[in-house]
C-alpha cells in the first residue's frame, strides 16, 4: 500500500513538472511568433521604402537573426542594427557574384 502511494505521488509530480515545461515552451513559441510577425512587417516596409523587391527569404533570415540577437542581448536597437548590417552585407556580397 505504501509503495503505491509513493508511485502515485511521483506520477502526479511528474505530470505537474511536464505541464510547467509545456507552458513555458508554449509561451516562448507565442512570443517568437508575435515578434517575428512584427519583424516581418517592418522588414517588408523597409524594403519597399528602399525601393527593393520584397523577398520573403531575406525577410525570414533577417527576422531569425533579430530574434536570436534580441534573446541574447535583450536590446531591440542592438539586435536591429546588427541584423540590418548583416543583411546589407549579404545583399552586397550576392550582387558582386
Amino acid at each position: 500500500m505504501q509503495t503505491s502511494k509513493y508511485k502515485f505521488f511521483i506520477f502526479v509530480n511528474l505530470i505537474i513538472l511536464f505541464n510547467s515545461f509545456n507552458s513555458y515552451y508554449l509561451a516562448q513559441t507565442k512570443q517568437n511568433s508575435i515578434i517575428k510577425l512584427f519583424c516581418l512587417q517592418s522588414v517588408k516596409e523597409e524594403m519597399l521604402k528602399a525601393e527593393m523587391v520584397y523577398s520573403e527569404e531575406i525577410a525570414n533570415e533577417t527576422c531569425d537573426c533579430y530574434y536570436e540577437e534580441f534573446i541574447q542581448t535583450a536590446s531591440h536597437e542592438d539586435a536591429k542594427t546588427k541584423c540590418e548590417f548583416e543583411t546589407k552585407e549579404n545583399l552586397n556580397h550576392n550582387r558582386k557574384i
